[in-house]
Order: C-alpha cells, then sequence, then structure tokens
C-alpha cells in the first residue's frame, strides 16, 4: 500500500486580480525593490510554503488548478486607449504560460467611477465548486477581503487547508496623501496558514534568500523602444507586463475632465520636457506652472523608460480638485 506521506498535495490557488495588481504596483513603484511581483515565482513560494507548513516534500505538492478574477474595461473602451487591447492580451499570455486560468467580469460605471461588480462572488463560487470535485488539499487565496470569511469556513468543512497570501503595507499617493492597505484580521483568524508577505519579504535575515529573490520579475538594463524589440525581446516582454499593468490600473481612477483646446492646436497635444520624477509620478515643465502626472496617465510608454529633462508629449486635463495636470503622456520618440 502507498504511504500516506508519498501522497501527492494538490493546491488551488486563487487571485483576486485587482487586489494583485494593487501589490505589484506598490513593489514596482512604492517599494525599495522597484519591481513587479513574479506569478512563475510566486507560484514555486506557494509549492515552498506549503511543503513547509504541512511537513512534506515539496516535489510532492503540486498546483493543479491556479485561477485570476478581475473586472476588465470591454473592447470598444480599450479600444479608445490605444494599446490597452494589446496589454490586455498580453498579461493574458503571461498567465496562461502559468497555467493560471482567467476569469474577467466588464467593469461598470458607478457615479462617474468604474467598479468591479460580482467578481468577490463568482470567485467564491468558483472556488467552493472547484474544491468539491478536485478536492484540493490546500486551497490558496490571495486577497486581504474580510468579505471571505464565509468561502473559507465552507472550505473548512470539506476538510481542505486554507493559506492566504496578505500583504501591508502604506505609500503616499500622487497627492501625497496616505494610502494603508491592511489585510482582515477576520480573515486571517479563519484560515490555516496566514502568510504574512510584507514581513516575509522586508526581513533582512531572508532578503539573499533565493525563494524571496524570485518572488520578483528580474530587472535587466532596458534597451532603447523600437517596435521589433517590442515583439522579440525577453526583456520586452518583461517591460510590457510592466506597462499592461500601468495603463489597466487607470480603471480604478476617476475621469479627468479635458479642457477646452485652443484653437491654434486642433490636436490638442503639447510638448516639453520632463522636470522631476518620483515613486510613480512626475512634473513637467509648463509655464506658470509645473504640471503633474501620474504614472497611470501614460500612454505608450512605461514610467521606468523616464528620465528628467526627456521631451514628452501630453493633453491638458484636469484633477477632480479643478487644477491642471497632464495626462495621456508619452515619451517623444527621435
Amino acid at each position: 500500500m502507498q504511504s500516506v506521506s508519498s501522497r501527492l498535495t494538490r493546491i488551488g490557488v486563487f487571485y483576486d486580480g485587482n487586489y494583485f495588481l494593487h501589490v505589484s504596483n506598490y513593489y514596482n513603484y512604492s517599494h525599495e525593490r522597484r519591481s513587479r511581483i513574479s506569478i512563475s515565482g510566486l507560484h514555486a513560494f506557494i509549492r515552498q510554503q506549503v511543503a513547509e507548513r504541512e511537513g512534506v516534500n515539496e516535489r510532492l505538492c503540486q498546483i493543479v488548478d491556479a485561477h485570476y478574477f478581475r473586472g476588465r474595461l470591454n473592447a470598444h473602451e480599450a479600444n479608445q486607449r490605444g494599446n490597452q487591447l494589446f496589454y490586455d492580451r498580453l498579461f493574458d499570455d503571461i498567465l496562461m504560460s502559468e497555467g493560471v486560468v482567467t476569469h474577467y467580469l466588464p467593469v461598470k460605471t458607478y457615479q462617474g467611477y468604474r467598479q468591479e461588480k460580482g467578481i468577490d462572488v463568482w470567485l467564491a463560487l468558483e472556488a467552493f465548486e472547484l474544491t468539491l470535485y478536485k478536492k484540493f488539499d490546500v486551497i490558496v487565496l490571495i486577497t486581504s477581503d474580510g468579505d471571505y470569511v464565509p468561502l473559507i469556513r465552507k472550505l473548512n468543512t470539506v476538510g481542505s487547508r486554507i493559506m492566504v497570501l496578505s500583504w501591508d503595507f502604506e505609500f503616499e499617493n500622487e497627492q501625497g496623501e496616505r494610502q494603508v492597505t491592511r489585510t482582515s484580521q477576520d480573515l486571517l483568524e479563519e484560515v490555516s496558514y496566514p502568510v504574512a508577505m510584507h514581513a516575509m519579504i522586508d526581513d533582512r535575515t531572508r532578503r539573499n534568500d533565493p525563494i524571496i529573490q524570485n518572488l520578483f520579475v528580474k530587472q535587466a538594463s532596458r534597451p532603447t523602444f523600437t517596435p521589433a524589440t517590442a515583439t522579440t525581446s525577453g526583456n520586452s516582454f518583461v517591460n510590457s507586463q510592466n506597462s499592461y499593468a500601468a495603463n489597466f490600473e487607470d480603471e480604478d481612477e476617476p475621469n479627468y475632465n479635458l479642457i477646452d483646446r485652443p484653437d491654434d492646436d486642433p490636436t490638442g497635444r503639447k510638448i516639453s520636457t520632463v522636470r522631476s520624477l518620483k515613486s510613480g509620478y512626475g512634473f513637467i515643465n509648463y509655464p506658470p506652472n509645473n504640471l503633474f502626472f501620474h504614472y497611470t496617465s501614460l500612454i505608450d510608454t512605461e514610467f521606468d523608460e523616464l528620465h528628467i529633462d526627456d521631451e514628452v508629449e501630453f493633453t491638458l486635463g484636469q484633477n477632480p480638485e479643478g487644477k491642471d495636470i497632464a495626462v495621456d503622456v508619452s515619451l517623444v520618440r527621435s
């Protein structure tokens, strides 16, 4: 008879996509690592953690199902945003290469803000149904939302162990306001294996641990962008993943109302130079005041491509307080 210790530990992974992107943006723009979360590295980390917590051989811990849930712009709206359809497809390719099944619902607009509706319910239903059919030993949830407590309680009744990967962090947004992300304590109290990712990543004793280093996309020197390297270079593939997320995150920002364009400039586009760059935002020289811009306002350009004194093209817009800002910012390429 086969021994219990040699039995495969079956892992199901479920991503709250909006939360995952929020975390990835934080590490890319606000954290000292300046790099996005690698999905392949995250899956390797999950297998290692499950093996450690379950007390089994890591080779016998396998992710047999992984699912990613998020709201997404419809094709018509994405087509209005330049390369948005390309970035959507590119990120789908990244997830597909790691065996992650995608689940999207159209983003709805309520009172001028785009919002996800129904994604959390869909995730919960799929997670519970798949656990019943596929008998996951361990379910890994990448979320911080206390609304998943009823799901966890249900999953506990069928004998599955629950692991939650969570991040707690703070940063200043483009308006200098403190943004705080915290995981629901009710959620953490219900799970078998709570994993505080922020603590493990920032633990100086584990800084050189390969399993931690591999959680992040490897950063290489960026080649000069050309249409050819955009499709053939491995580095460009990673860079495009970063650019995809920057463009996609724009869905969660309020719409900016463009001011009237002058008659002598029928396109409404302006050209000036970058004055300064911060973590995820910067300022453009434009008398009488310098214009603020956020990384979510970039088009066909990655924030990491920009340098001080670079020439950029942009459109004048207004923030919710009525102040002039630069939107639809792109690098002027020779």
